[in-house]
This record gives C-alpha cells, sequence and structure tokens, in this order.
C-alpha cells in the first residue's frame, strides 16, 4: 500500500476518493493496531478472534475511517505544505469540484456515521468478548481525541498538559 502511496505521488496522481480510501484504510495502520492489541491478553484472543479481526470487520472498518478521516481533516494542509501524497481532502474536492469546507463536511458526516456503525456493533450479541472490541473501540477513542480540534497525534505537545493531568492526577473509579 505505501508503495501505491509513493507511486501516486511520484506521479502527481490525485486518486479518486474511492481508490484513496482503500488504500488508505490499509496504510494507515488501524487494522494492524487493533490486531496487536489483541496480543498478550490471553485465553481471551483465540485463534479464532484473531481470524475474525482479520476480515476486517465492520467496527474496525468503522475505527479505521473515524482515525483516517480525522487525521486527514486536521491535517492535510500541513501534509501538503511538506509534500505529501494527496488526502482524502484533495481527492474529494478534486473529483466532486467543491471547496475544502464542502469536503470536511461530508468527512465530519462519515465520521459520524462511523461512530453509529461502531456503536451498532458494540451493541450486538456478537461471539467475541466485549474486552476484545474494547480495544478497536478505545482505539478510535484516543485518534478521536488527537484529532479532534488540531492534528496533536504529531504535535504531541498540544496534548501534553492534559495527559500530564491525567498522570498527575487520575480521575476517580
Amino acid at each position: 500500500m505505501y508503495f501505491v502511496e509513493a507511486k501516486w505521488f511520484s506521479e502527481g496522481y490525485v486518486p479518486t476518493i474511492e481508490e484513496y480510501m482503500e488504500v488508505a484504510l490499509l496504510s494507515a495502520g488501524y487494522l494492524m493496531l487493533a490486531t496487536t492489541c489483541f496480543v498478550g491478553m490471553g485465553d481471551v484472543a483465540t485463534k479464532e478472534s484473531f481470524e475474525w479481526i482479520s476480515s476486517n470487520p465492520k467496527i474496525v472498518r468503522a475505527s479505521g475511517v473515524i482515525g483516517r478521516l480525522m487525521d486527514d481533516i486536521v491535517s492535510h494542509k500541513f501534509e501538503q505544505s511538506r509534500g505529501h501524497v494527496a488526502s482524502a481532502i484533495e481527492c474529494y474536492t478534486k473529483q466532486h469540484g467543491v471547496s475544502e469546507e464542502d469536503a470536511v463536511n461530508v468527512f465530519r458526516k462519515e465520521v459520524e456515521n462511523a461512530w453509529k456503525d461502531m456503536n451498532q456493533e458494540l451493541l450486538k450479541p456478537t461471539a467475541f468478548p466485549m474486552p476484545l472490541m474494547e480495544r478497536v473501540l478505545n482505539l478510535a477513542r484516543v485518534i478521536d481525541y488527537l484529532h479532534k480540534d488540531s492534528d496533536s497525534y504529531t504535535n504531541a505537545y498540544l496534548v501534553k498538559d492534559q495527559i500530564a493531568s491525567l498522570l498527575r492526577d487520575p480521575l476517580p473509579l
């Protein structure tokens, strides 16, 4: 997937939003991160659990959509200024001939729908233990927090004080 993105960049190609999302959801690594979260969970994470998550179920895809689009919304200007493959914003604006603001509004709605998909998956009975599902949910929560208003993933100093406060003065259980 990284090779595809590198090829797009070197050729100056701006893919359709559909092409972009197919590649970007994999290259962003959310499926890999969600799978890695299962490691070390003992008997809770069975062979079937790893097979299930490897099938990229709806909850994992929703988590990836949340992360990828929220990241693109807050970081695309910086990434374009330093020379980067087109983000979802550039792909959508070029393909549909709309403004950046319109593209951002479309993607905020897609993020909202992805949260609905996650909630739907968490509320329906499943053969997979809730602690596994919670790992995927928590990954989306962290990404949501880091990309809510700014790119705090890239610029960690933006959340340094909040994290220090949480560690210094933890919330009571």
